[in-house]
């Protein structure tokens, strides 16, 4: 069957928050692009997420930002965090320095689109993407798709991979001879289920977010959206014995006194990258964002300020060359420095405690989360790192009895995520430095798999 042609400067697949920030961010600067969505537009934003956003988390100014929190920001009041130790029910509680939000997710996704039609692009839904167009260099040229029955050839100077965990264009795609990152597979994601739940009345935790391990190296939340509207979910690591998600979150719940009566307003499954960001997220023709390119905290799973940054930068540094007509891996490079300086270097070294706890059990580790001070909890989970005073490490010693020695490989880990991010901020400049700089990673992470003694993770 022959294809019906539409030529574009950028073609975005995957109307998600890194899709909607990269189409705004090409539109605002007088470029012609299009995002291809395949839900129906009634369903654009209806998204498997927690809705939590942390305090300092900051968007590009590319769309109206006071609309997009005026709409779609319904708890702007999160001060806290909670950590439930499954095994005693007793509580952790860990302020933070800055307010972080919780948001109604489909208003959200329906406030970036409609905010980047605004800006002038266009978006086609009931688009399904089917493959990856390249050229007999290698370079992608576009992709094929099928939209209201009919096969449609979308070719663009550059092609952005939105399209989420696990994408489609990576599989379709050839890129061996490429930098971009072709070491992924399904163990490096989790699968996750989310329920809206309505609740009779107000939750004593509406300034909070709330988490608690379960057995398959995963967490339950519970993140208010409002006093009365709760993000209830839950996800586990794919390395792990499948978890039965409904029931395993349904269980909990019939154990918490403020879900009695309650009522389910939506549900919604997903899966989400918990690894490190892609070494490369850039081919000659084409550049992955947000889910598609690993830029999700690997410890919570947040990935919406990630995806909404990595995707503004990742069209600023490719203007000019889709304007040129060279739109080479080399002249892509400098996205990805951007993006392994800056938050990429965090989540790297927070996947390094995630390698870690696969090697021991939950019990064990939940032991030791209970005893160590809540803000160096919260620094290892947000930035990748810990410290503590001579006091505070003498006090988690004696709360820590009889796991000192997974205690010190936990010290052992830090340095190793310590040394990480500073090899992070050392990624090159161009793409001539790329092997050498990931022979000497990788030998960091031989160093984890050695201390820890998990099996490699990548």
């Amino acid at each position: 069957m022959s294809a019906a042609a539409n030529s574009y400067d950028i073609v975005v697949v995957g109307a998600g928050t890194a899709g909607a920030f990269a189409a705004s961010t090409a539109a605002s600067e007088g470029l012609d692009v299009v995002i291809l969505e395949r839900k129906p537009e009634e369903e654009a934003g209806h998204i498997a997420c927690g809705d939590a956003i942390k305090g300092k988390s900051t968007f590009p100014d590319v769309i109206d930002l006071d609309y997009l929190r005026e709409e779609s920001f319904t708890n702007q009041s999160i001060s806290r965090a909670v950590f439930e130790n499954p095994k005693t029910g007793e509580e952790l509680d860990v302020p933070f320095a800055d307010a972080g939000a919780v948001i109604d997710r489909k208003r959200y996704g329906e406030v970036i689109l409609e905010e980047t039609e605004r800006t002038g692009a266009e978006i086609h839904y009931d688009t399904v993407v089917q493959d990856v167009t390249q050229d007999d260099d290698g370079t992608v040229t576009g992709v094929r798709a099928t939209r209201d029955g009919e096969v449609v050839a979308y070719d663009a100077e550059l092609t952005v991979d939105a399209a989420g965990a696990l994408s489609i264009l990576q599989d379709k795609g050839d890129f061996d001879d490429a930098t971009f990152d072709t070491n992924v597979s399904y163990s490096q994601f989790c699968s996750a289920y989310r329920e809206v739940v309505e609740v009779p009345e107000p939750v004593d935790y509406e300034d909070a977010i709330v988490f608690k391990p379960t057995e398959e190296l995963g967490y339950l939340w519970y993140f208010p959206r409002t006093g009365t509207e709760i993000n209830a979910g839950l996800g586990f690591q794919m390395t792990e014995p499948p978890m039965k998600l409904v029931e395993v979150l349904k269980r909990d719940m019939r154990r918490r006194p403020e879900f009695q009566g309650a009522t389910v307003k939506d549900k919604l499954g997903a899966a989400l990258p918990t690894r490190r960001p892609y070494d490369s997220a850039v081919a000659d023709g084409f550049v992955a964002v947000g889910d598609a390119a690993g830029h999700v905290n690997p410890t919570t799973g947040g990935g919406i300020p990630g995806a909404a940054k990595s995707a503004h930068w990742a069209i600023k540094r490719a203007i000019d060359a889709v304007v040129e007509g060279d739109t080479t891996e080399e002249r892509l490079w400098t996205y990805n420095h951007d993006v392994m300086t800056d938050f990429g270097k965090r989540f790297a070294a927070m996947d390094v405690y995630n390698v870690w706890g696969t090697a021991h059990e939950v019990d064990e580790l939940t032991d030791i989360v209970a005893a160590l001070p809540g803000q160096q909890l919260l620094n290892a989970m947000t930035k990748g790192e810990t410290s503590m005073s001579l006091r505070l490490k003498l006090r988690t010693l004696v709360e820590t009895y009889g796991h000192w020695g997974t205690l010190w490989e936990l010290y052992e880990v830090r340095d190793i995520a310590g040394r990480l991010k500073e090899h992070y901020d050392r990624y090159p400049t161009r793409v001539g430095g790329f092997e050498g700089w990931r022979e000497r990673r990788d030998d960091l992470m031989d160093e984890l798999y050695e201390v820890s003694g998990a099996d490699p993770k990548y």
